[in-house]
């Protein structure tokens, strides 16, 4: 506290130096400088008075004389509504003039005969004018339109705040420290203070508190709906957090379920986020550099500054209670002024203390409000930007690094708002305690200056080390999830060929580089806290050692204000490296985010689009090049393009792989990047792709895509596309819900659902990929008919596809060469003029000389037998298929909705992550070290106040008093640096087993755990919750245990001194632990609910990045922009009250602190001084004056653990997924060589997908020798697809058994199975990474082996063409290869693997007939001595084959050789006979 003494030397040195400091020390100069203020402004609204007068004698003279009787604010007619606000502002100008007045009358009537006598009362004459004025504008502004104040008197505000702030903090001073200089006038000039700083509100925020009529309101609240009870909250119940009380409330009584959660208020709502973004992002003309900070900066200044003026209350207040010290230590020494002094200053401390609670829990609410609408804004604005990307940009982002920015970059620039404020309010503290300091300890601050400085430098190069390790963190995480994601996206083609291992060490060795980032990041951050948490001991030593060799008298009043100002000084000393951390981190994100943003978009302009157009043509393009680049030092993908198709027109596109069929589709719609020439399209457009997209919905969902329902309209579609059959098998029909990417579908059910849902958009122009790829010979047929020529008759279609039969009926055949059209015409014409088009008919051809060279006269199919036929075309039914017998009700729901837990993370959860890492032996040592350090600084503490005790004055030794206080600061910062580093280590120990753990579970799980859970669950999982564990865990952790030592401590220290506080205890603890389970009933299930709705909006991004195609071409861009702003704000709703409740639980536990400290210290006040010595009281009021702040943060940091735990609980989840069958049995592996013979037997084999649901496979019994090929046909969905699954164990049997070459497969492990096989996929799975990663994973074949097998699979000319040849480049998911091409690099793998027993899965489904009759060429010579098991939709490919199995409906209905089964009446005889006259028949 300040002597009298040290103020008048200091008032003197003031008025002895300069102007500037008699200015800010004296009160009337401080005065005068307020009456300027308040001249000017009344100058201005004279000057406003003579323009208005002056306009209307103007027009009077004019000859409007009514005008001269109009008031100078004209009223409105309108109806207005006042609320709180208004009332305020009234009152509170009125009592400022109130006070004004009074101050005049008291500055007059002063028996003072002093120069300024006359000046003080002028002044505040001045004052109490312009506030009457001020208080009559107020009131009049409701009877005007008038809902904003006008920006002179919002000026004035701010001015008047800076003015009365200056004159209050010395009316203050002088006030507190009884100096001679104090006056009445003092007390009138604090009191305004508060009244002042609300006006500094009023005119940041600009609102009057006047409100129109509620039918022209905007953003009227329905209060029927359940809408967050902060839209429609009072003034006060904003102040107080009332309005989370109903929330609060039936969160206690009950866990809180998705729809007990109010939504947001219209202004939080992320669609208003989204457009002031928009409105707010930089023109071109500006050249921005940094256009996300700039935007953000623009939409959140206001909110900024507001926060900022919490920030400088709160620092106000803050300096109260250290102050107060030496008063309270004098007051107990019988230096009493007045009797009731005590009360005085008790009612002082309570009045500052519940300020700076509202004042600091306000603060943190605002800036995570702040916060979470930068998120909002953010993550909406990125996704409407992915929906715009151009497709090199979409590439060289990844899938993976978009997703990054969606989860962890906007959630950091959110985050950064707690600690944007810190790095100007640090200095700003540092330099106000600085100067308090000096006042009771004078040079010897200097020291503490210095050592705050060294601090500050040490913790400022930690900083900038953990900026770049920060930096490194996030590019490994980027990459881990990027391998983690495509992992996920591909894991059953990684289960077919046994690369588990291979991908398990690709993701450990990202996170083995991310994980030797975060030990840097967090050894660095651990020295950083060391040194903040020493740094009270080490400065405090360092200070009173140089003040005892200078000779300051150190009593107790002296010694607890500088300890109480150094623990004030630690929060914000070790909040600046943490709030520098959040800005390096945050620059970083706004420099990711800002080169994301400002990727190149689609140019909307490459395509003329004419919607409703009488023009005869369709689609027309003149001399047009176009590249996948935006690059043009890339080379063009197609070239000089020229051709025009009418309307009504079918015209086919064909061509060998990777000749530019495709990119010819999305040149049309815009999806290139023209380079040249015209393209003009008249009408809409429908896109059906070669890969097929679907989406996480059900079946209707996926054709309606949006629409509304027309029920006849449908059924035609369904009918149409051949889907009627498969939605009666299905047992939820039409509402049976797809899996991610549909999985639970087979690859003809997903290409015809897409069909459908392109014909029930009902557009002018379609442009199909390959439709017919995927689907049998009969069901192709069946499409052409039906869809193509029939419901799309009459519509201009642009078709891809190898199927020659479907020519000769079209009106438009392109012949595409090496991105060129190198012919056009009709069948005849082409086949006349030879070339390109006659050798693509004469493969064909050959091919059906194979089906021609059976007997001519086939057996007719009879009646009945077309009949059993037609009733067999169904889909595999897969997991969703009717049960036929089982009782049990099911669900059309796949994917099942996210398990969570409720209430209280259990104690089992705890136990795991303490114990994970060392048992319980670690635990107890991190309680052990924590108690430790908590005893060293008490010990300091009590040797301050037993040396500085009046009994030791006679006898103090400086050299003992010094000796001892610096072996115990040493001995603290010894034991903090072990607790510190050990706890580090402790949770990355922890954190890296919980990875390894979730990898390995991950790996080892079952394909149908991949069927059943969106990738976006388990990605979650593997950012966010894993980031947790990593980071911020450990950290509060950390932080819990020596929160609650701390406050163990005060309250020992406290009940010492104060003995009747015991008392208080009990209900303290109570209200303490009732709070806390109140809150958290709550709080925990938001953080559930919380980390359950952000992972839809992580799959619903990637899903949408994925079909952005297909989205862009139906121009569907704003329903899936309103889907992602609705489930964002599903989202934020709870984070939203999850920040209300802790702003709840703040205001009431701080609250209570500060009633326990002020119930304290009257007790102090009471107990006879004969009791409580002076010293103890120091020493219990600077233990004390912190009760509030670290009874809340213990609280809240242990509420933090608890619903991070959650994270844990997430994790813990996935750890224990049901594990596949062992990848390698010791005691059961097969001989080096097998299988050696290929052979292969089914046993009355027997396959469903799930328990409860029907057979699938229903016991096939065969046998295959070694060597055949056999070729599978059937109809498409019949079981084909299935029997491969099971022969790879992807699917267990239910029933029978599996031998190869004399060995049970169910004996094995599964990759010595899977790693014996060879097998290439129905779809075409590429990696990201190089050519030659993609086709030897593994690294197991040389350079040369390679080039062999990308020349037998036809790819040696394409890769040799590439700059990087075997290290060229492969995009994500391989979009920078045709579909064509990455089955042929597919077939690559095989060749290089020479496995005994082949599998193929459509393996030539999406290349044409010449490509086909080559490969299949290269697989009779390469693979002559082995077992080929072939799915075929195409006959000739299965007709010389050694036998044919037929497969319907689960059974193997025929197997025999193809020339026995054509010879007789079959389903192979059928399907030949089909495929033969198909070309005929359309």
């Amino acid at each position: 506290m300040i002597s009298v003494s040290s103020l008048k030397s200091l008032s003197s040195m003031a008025e002895n130096t300069s102007l500037t400091s008699f200015i800010f020390l004296s009160p009337s100069p401080q005065r005068l400088l307020l009456a300027s203020i308040d001249t000017l402004f009344l100058l201005i609204l004279f000057v406003f008075i003579l323009q208005k007068l002056y306009s209307k004698l103007t027009s009077c003279n004019n000859g409007d004389y009514p005008a001269i009787n109009e008031p100078l604010i004209p009223k409105t007619l309108e109806s207005i509504k006042i609320n709180l606000w208004f009332k305020l502002s009234l009152t509170s100008s009125t009592i400022l003039a109130l006070l004004a007045i009074s101050s005049s009358i008291l500055a007059f009537l002063q028996n003072t005969e002093t120069p300024w006598k006359l000046i003080n009362g002028t002044c505040w004459l001045i004052h109490s004018i312009t506030f009457i004025i001020i208080t009559v504008l107020i009131y009049h502004q409701k009877n005007v339109v008038t809902v904003t104040h006008p920006l002179s008197l919002r000026v004035f505000w701010i001015l008047n705040f800076i003015a009365v702030a200056l004159t209050a903090c010395s009316s203050i001073s002088r006030l507190i420290s009884k100096s001679s200089l104090s006056e009445p006038l003092d007390w009138i000039s604090s009191i305004s203070l508060p009244f002042s700083c609300f006006f500094m509100i009023v005119s940041v925020t600009g609102s009057t508190g006047i409100t129109v009529t509620p039918d022209s309101k905007p953003h009227e609240v329905d209060k029927s709906l359940n809408v967050s009870g902060w839209a429609s909250a009072s003034f006060v119940s904003k102040l107080f957090w009332f309005w989370m009380n109903p929330l609060l409330k039936k969160g206690y009584e009950t866990p809180l379920k998705l729809d007990d959660i109010p939504t947001l208020s219209p202004e939080h709502r992320a669609e208003k986020m989204s457009i002031l973004f928009e409105q707010n992002w930089p023109k071109a003309e500006e050249n921005s550099k940094h256009p996300v900070r700039t935007t953000l900066i623009r939409c959140f200044w206001k909110h900024i500054m507001f926060t900022g003026l919490l920030a400088i209350m709160k620092l106000c207040v803050g300096y109260v209670g250290p102050l107060m010290i030496q008063r309270f230590v004098d007051f107990t020494s019988g230096q009493r002024s007045s009797p009731y002094e005590g009360y005085y200053l008790v009612l002082i401390l309570l009045v500052s203390k519940l300020t700076e609670v509202l004042a600091s829990n306000h603060f943190n609410f605002f800036t995570k409000k702040t916060g979470m609408l930068i998120k909002s804004t953010l993550i909406t604005s990125l996704y409407k930007k992915g929906l715009k990307l151009s497709c090199s940009a979409r590439q060289s982002h990844g899938l993976g690094q978009i997703v990054n920015h969606m989860a962890v970059d906007a959630q950091q620039l959110g985050d950064v708002m707690d600690q944007i404020h810190a790095v100007w309010l640090v200095p700003l503290q540092i330099s106000v305690t600085i100067v308090i300091l000096y006042a009771q300890l004078g040079t010897s601050t200097l020291v503490a200056l210095i050592a705050v400085l060294v601090i500050l430098l040490f913790v400022y190069s930690g900083t900038k080390r953990n900026n770049r390790y920060q930096f490194n963190i996030m590019k490994s995480r980027d990459s881990r999830l990027k391998a983690t994601n495509e992992m996920l996206s591909n894991m059953r083609v990684i289960k077919f060929q046994a690369w588990e291992e291979h991908f398990n060490d690709r993701i450990r060795s990202f996170r083995e580089s991310e994980y030797g980032w975060i030990c840097k990041f967090m050894y660095t951050y651990g020295a950083n806290i060391t040194v903040l948490w020493s740094m009270p001991l080490i400065i405090s030593t360092l200070t009173f050692g140089s003040g005892i060799l200078l000779g300051v008298n150190l009593d107790a009043g002296t010694v607890f204000t500088a300890t109480s100002l150094f623990k004030n000084l630690q929060d914000p000393v070790f909040s600046f490296p943490q709030s520098m951390i959040s800005l390096s981190q945050a620059v970083i994100s706004l420099g990711r985010l800002d080169r994301y943003m400002m990727s190149n978009e689609l140019e909307a302009s490459s395509v003329e689009r004419h919607e409703n157009s009488d023009s005869a043509v369709a689609v027309e393009v003149q001399n047009g090049s176009f590249s996948w680049h935006d690059d043009p030092s890339e080379g063009e993908t197609i070239k000089n393009i020229n051709f025009e198709i009418k309307k009504g027109e079918l015209a086919v596109i064909v061509g060998t792989v990777g000749s530019g069929k495709s990119s010819l589709l999305a040149s049309v719609i815009g999806e290139m990047h023209k380079t040249s020439g015209k393209v003009k399209v008249f009408g809409s457009t429908a896109y059906v792709a070669q890969t097929a997209w679907i989406q996480n919905k059900t079946i209707q969902e996926n054709i309606l895509f949006g629409l509304p329902m027309d029920q006849h309209k449908y059924k035609n579609v369904i009918r149409t596309c051949c889907l009627e059959t498969d939605l009666e098998m299905m047992e939820f029909g039409d509402q049976t819900e797809i899996g991610e990417r549909g999985i639970n579908l087979s690859g003809g059910q997903k290409q015809r659902i897409q069909l459908a849902r392109a014909v029930y958009q009902d557009s002018d122009i379609y442009l199909l990929d390959d439709v017919f790829s995927a689907v049998d010979a009969h069901t192709g047929s069946q499409i052409f008919k039906d869809c193509v020529r029939g419901i799309l008759k009459d519509k201009t279609i642009l078709l891809v596809t190898h199927q020659v039969d479907f020519l000769h009926d079209v009106d438009l055949i392109l012949v595409m060469r090496d991105g060129m059209i190198v012919q056009s015409g009709k069948y005849d014409d082409l086949i006349q003029s030879g070339l390109d088009f006659k050798a693509l008919v004469a493969a064909h051809e050959s091919s059906m000389q194979l089906v021609n060279a059976e007997p001519t006269k086939p057996q007719p199919i009879t009646k009945s037998n077309s009949i059993k036929l037609k009733e067999h075309t169904n889909e595999d039914p897969k997991p969703v298929l009717r049960p036929q017998s089982s009782s049990k009700t099911g669900t059309s729901k796949l994917i099942e909705d996210e398990e969570r837990e409720t209430g209280r993370v259990s104690r089992h959860v705890y136990k795991v992550y303490a114990t994970e890492a060392f048992g319980w032996s670690g635990a107890v040592l991190v309680l052990l070290l924590s108690v430790m350090w908590q005893s060293a600084q008490m010990a300091g503490d009590y040797w301050l106040a037993y040396e500085t005790s009046e009994d030791r004055a006679a006898s103090f030794d400086p050299k003992v008093f010094m000796g001892v206080y610096a072996i115990i600061a040493g001995v603290a910062f010894v034991v903090i640096l072990g607790r510190t580093y050990f706890t580090m280590f402790f949770g990355l120990v922890t954190a890296q087993k919980f990875f390894k753990q979730i990898l390995h579970s991950i790996l080892h799980a079952p394909m149908s755990f991949f069927d059943t859970t969106p990738s976006g669950r388990v990605l979650s999982r593997a950012s966010t919750d894993q980031t947790i564990i990593d980071i911020p865990l450990p950290l509060v952790m950390n932080m819990t245990i020596a929160m609650y030592m701390s406050v163990i401590g005060i309250i020992i220290i406290t009940c010492q001194y104060a003995w009747p506080t015991v008392f208080l205890l009990v209900p303290l603890g109570w209200l303490n632990l009732w709070y806390r389970g109140y809150y958290l009933a709550t709080s925990r299930e938001l953080t559930r609910l919380d980390s359950i709705t952000k992972a839809p909006i992580i799959h619903h991004f990637s899903e949408s990045i994925s079909g952005v195609m297909t989205i862009r071409c139906f121009r569907k861009q704003d329903g899936f922009i309103q889907e992602n702003v609705d489930r964002v704000d599903g989202n934020l709703r709870m984070d939203f009250h999850n920040i209300g409740s802790n702003g709840w639980l703040g205001f009431r536990m701080e609250f209570l602190g500060s009633v326990f400290l002020c119930a304290s210290t009257i007790f102090m006040i009471l107990l006879p001084s004969n009791i409580i010595k002076p010293a103890d009281v120091g020493l219990s009021l600077s233990y004390g004056l912190s009760l509030n702040g670290i009874l809340y943060a213990a609280l809240f940091t242990s509420c933090f653990v608890e619903n991070r735990m959650v994270s844990v609980e997430r994790i813990k989840q996935f750890i224990n997924i049901q594990p596949e069958a062992e990848w390698v049995k010791k005691d059961k592996q097969p001989p080096a060589n097998w299988p050696t013979h290929g052979s292969l037997e089914l046993r009355n084999l027997q396959v469903r997908y799930r328990p409860n649901t029907p057979l699938v496979l229903k016991g096939i019994t065969l046998k295959i020798q070694g060597g055949q090929k056999i070729g599978v046909v059937g109809r498409t969905g019949g079981g084909k697809s299935t029997l491969i699954q099971v022969l790879f164990r992807l699917v267990e049997p239910d029933g029978g058994s599996i031998i190869i070459d004399g060995i049970d497969i169910s004996t094995l492990g599964l990759h010595d199975l899977r790693s014996r096989f060879g097998i290439i996929p129905q779809e075409p799975v590429l990696f990201e990474g190089t050519v030659r990663s993609n086709i030897d994973p593994i690294g197991q074949h040389s350079d040369d082996q390679i080039w062999k097998s990308l020349e037998r699979c036809q790819l040696y000319d394409v890769v040799a063409a590439k700059l990087g040849k075997l290290d060229s480049k492969v995009a994500d998911s391989g979009d920078n290869w045709s579909v064509g091409q990455r089955q042929l690099l597919c077939l690559g793998r095989v060749l290089l693997k020479q496995s005994r027993l082949l599998f193929m899965d459509e393996a030539t489904a999406s290349v044409d007939s010449q490509t086909d009759a080559v490969i299949q060429k290269i697989i009779r010579e390469d693979f002559a001595d082995c077992t080929i098991i072939s799915i075929a939709h195409r006959i000739p490919t299965v007709m010389d084959c050694d036998r044919v199995l037929v497969i319907d409906a689960g059974y193997a209905k025929e197997f025999d050789e193809p020339s026995c089964l054509i010879q007789k009446p079959s389903l192979f005889g059928a399907l030949v006979q089909e495929y033969a006259n198909r070309s005929s028949g359309l």
